[in-house]
């Protein structure tokens, strides 16, 4: 490699990054950015926002597929498969076996405690998240416009994802080809001050010889990826039918693969509406439950998906034991979620690395940033009203609190959550551990009704 970084290397770099990649994506990202970049200086701070702005366009998780494309650039697809695998592998071990602990022990009085005490810190944390993401991407009234409209269309009218998304990213177009200055800018993650450069780098100034677009390996590539994404799901479907809860994990994720973009916390917005809602395969306190592991564990957010597929089949096991089931139907979920990220990264990489100057493109990737705010909110929102009350009623789309039905408890640790996070800027491990033992004392009083 004309870079000078081994194979071996890259390994122990993506090992190191998977295991301190906590805390959602903003900090993932971070952690990349320092390793990556500060420490072992593989690419230019404009390459690595360009990256960053095309992964935020595509469906999915947004880190993981950053490390798939950095992984790629530096040594091609056997780096992409290194650098995204090793980012997820962690993640979804920890989750597997959290995901068996909750199923077998989840009624245990300490478990159920810890569990009842992470939802109010998962609270604020996500709320720390709208304000870190508004902050970077809500640099005037236009973006600002734009973030309002999203939350207003996702939360009052239920406009789909995707809708919203592409709205979004065609005005920023439009404005950025207009040049229109509230378009102009980078991404939402890019800062004021121009970092590493190209030059500095050590991959260089030039594009390595597998980085470049061709029509016919592109082709060859998305084929490949197609039949190991979907061959699992069309044999379940001929196999086991439609009503299967295995087609249906496979189906439903795979879906939302390709709908839900805006990264980890717009994709649970998604999941809690359809897991939670449409296939009733786990019930709003629970999708808090495995957001609060996905905090607590290395590797993407979106990782609690994989509790999700566990869920719905440890209830539907069939002929299965419901914890083999459960693990199964775990591993379904993530193989179909991530499985589609590597097509997006090995498809669509080449030809973005060929438009890193477009002025229109990155204005797009900016307002698609703008209306991510408002979906973080809107499941903000929706966490706060599942989590601080006990009973909801649906008032034309929304699911509104009633208000005689709050928890005094959860009420109070969402409040010290969000002091500890926002007054005293605890960090988000200690927040969660704090929040988790709390709620293990409270259920071991014998407090809990």
């Amino acid at each position: 490699m004309t870079h000078g970084v081994s194979f071996a290397a890259a390994f122990r770099v993506w090992l190191r990054v998977a295991a301190l990649s906590f805390g959602g994506p903003a900090g993932q990202i971070a952690v990349m950015h320092r390793i990556v970049l500060d420490e072992q200086k593989w690419i230019s701070e404009r390459r690595f926002l360009h990256a960053l702005n095309y992964c935020m366009l595509l469906p999915g998780p947004e880190a993981q597929q950053l490390a798939t494309y950095i992984g790629w650039l530096m040594h091609g697809i056997p780096g992409g498969l290194l650098a995204g695998g090793l980012f997820v592998l962690p993640g979804a071990v920890a989750i597997m076996a959290l995901s068996l602990i909750y199923a077998a022990f989840g009624h245990v009085a300490v478990v159920a405690g810890l569990f009842f005490g992470l939802k109010p810190a998962v609270l604020a944390i996500v709320l720390a998240a709208v304000r870190r993401v508004a902050q970077r991407a809500l640099r005037n009234n236009a973006m600002r416009g734009l973030a309002a409209a999203a939350f207003l269309a996702i939360f009052v009218f239920g406009v789909p994802f995707p809708v919203i998304i592409a709205g979004a990213f065609v005005i920023g177009w439009a404005g950025g080809r207009a040049g229109l200055p509230a378009f102009q800018g980078g991404g939402g993650h890019g800062g004021g001050k121009p970092g590493l450069t190209d030059a500095e780098s050590r991959l260089g100034e030039t594009l390595p010889a597998h980085a470049q677009p061709r029509l016919a390996q592109a082709l060859r590539i998305s084929g490949i990826c197609l039949v190991l994404w979907l061959a699992p799901v069309a044999a379940l479907w001929l196999g086991l039918g439609a009503d299967n809860v295995f087609t249906r994990i496979a189906v439903f994720f795979s879906k939302m693969a390709v709908v839900t973009f805006g990264g980890a916390y717009a994709v649970l917005a998604y999941v809690a509406q359809e897991a939670v809602q449409h296939f009733h395969w786990l019930r709003p306190g629970e999708m808090l439950d495995g957001l609060g592991m996905a905090e607590t564990t290395p590797g993407p957010l979106i990782m609690v998906l994989q509790f999700v597929g566990f869920m719905a089949a440890f209830r539907d096991p069939g002929s299965l034991n419901p914890l083999w089931a459960g693990a199964l139907g775990g591993l379904l979920a993530t193989w179909v979620t991530f499985a589609p990220c590597f097509l997006w990264i090995f498809l669509g990489a080449p030809f973005i690395e060929a438009l890193r100057n477009s002025k229109s493109l990155n204005a797009g990737m900016s307002a698609i940033t703008a209306a991510v705010v408002g979906v973080i909110l809107n499941l903000a929102v929706w966490f706060a009203v599942h989590t601080i009350f006990r009973e909801t009623v649906t008032v034309w789309r929304v699911d509104a609190p009633v208000l005689s039905s709050i928890d005094p408890a959860s009420a109070v640790l969402a409040a010290a959550a969000l002091l500890a996070v926002f007054r005293f800027k605890v960090g988000m491990i200690p927040a969660l551990l704090a929040c988790g033992a709390a709620g293990a004392v409270y259920f071991l009083a014998g407090f809990a009704g």
